[in-house]
């Protein structure tokens, strides 16, 4: 019995040593998330700091908004295909739902950049916007953030569907619209002519160190207390086993009790 014991104290200890190994990881996952987080807020600083400067003196001949790119402000001149705009479903900005509205802007050379031209609050449970403001007709300047080609868990949620989508993604938008887009999108900022007041803007960038740090801590405070309580179960256990046995009461036995049991 002891010897089983035994061997299920050697089981629980490698398995809480396992444990606390485990939570070490994560800890360390989440301080190196922190680093990547960091890392990607100075670039952000970087771009909201620099001027407004032409999409293709920033993208160059790839035509791809990468992390060095996010936020970085553009300016393109071309024209609208309303033929072909998109309406974002399920987008929620500030905890409140509502639609944004999506347009390709044709430039002169051929290529087409997406606009991301507003938000529109839901009104009710309407499924589509109410009413989509008009695309304006003409040449058009449109000056704001650069953003990487939205993906997520959504099945082909980037690729347009009657005229909607879940995602803005410029590869999966080219197999539908049919047209030579830059792989991300611009977020408008300002335009000219201006936009319909009717569209609520974008908020900024949150740059912040986001809760890794805490989550890092406390995935450690867990390997410790792993630790901490593998040892100090382990000192109980030395403790018992060197604790001697109770000694048992001698029996002594009364002389007229063995007399009687003679007759």
């Amino acid at each position: 019995m002891g010897r089983l014991m035994n061997v299920r104290w050697i089981v629980a200890a490698l398995g809480v040593l396992v444990l606390a190994f485990v939570c070490v990881q994560l800890g360390r996952w989440q301080f190196h998330r922190l680093d990547e987080r960091k890392a990607r807020n100075e670039v952000t600083r970087t771009n909201l700091a620099a001027a407004p400067a032409p999409i293709d003196q920033i993208l160059g001949p790839p035509g791809v908004v990468g992390d060095q790119h996010a936020w970085r402000t553009a300016v393109v001149t071309g024209r609208y295909d309303a033929a072909k705009q998109i309406v974002l479903k399920y987008r929620n900005i500030d905890d409140r739902p509502g639609f944004e509205i999506v347009t390709p802007l044709v430039l002169a050379d051929g290529k087409a950049v997406l606009v991301d031209r507003g938000f529109l609050p839901r009104q009710s449970s309407e499924l589509m916007p109410l009413k989509i403001p008009a695309v304006p007709t003409g040449e058009v300047t449109v000056t704001g953030r650069l953003q990487r080609s939205e993906r997520g868990g959504h099945t082909n949620g980037g690729v347009p569907n009657g005229g909607t989508a879940r995602l803005i993604n410029g590869p999966d938008f080219a197999k539908v619209l049919g047209l030579n887009l830059y792989d991300g999108y611009l977020m408008v900022t300002k335009q000219e002519p201006p936009n319909d007041p009717a569209f609520n803007g974008f908020p900024g960038p949150e740059i912040d160190d986001g809760p890794h740090f805490f989550y890092g801590l406390q995935w450690w405070f867990f390997a410790l207390l792993a630790v901490g309580g593998l040892v100090y179960f382990s000192r109980q256990e030395v403790r018992g086993a060197k604790k001697p046995a109770p000694e048992q009461p001698e029996v002594v036995e009364r002389p007229e009790a063995r007399a009687g049991a003679k007759d």
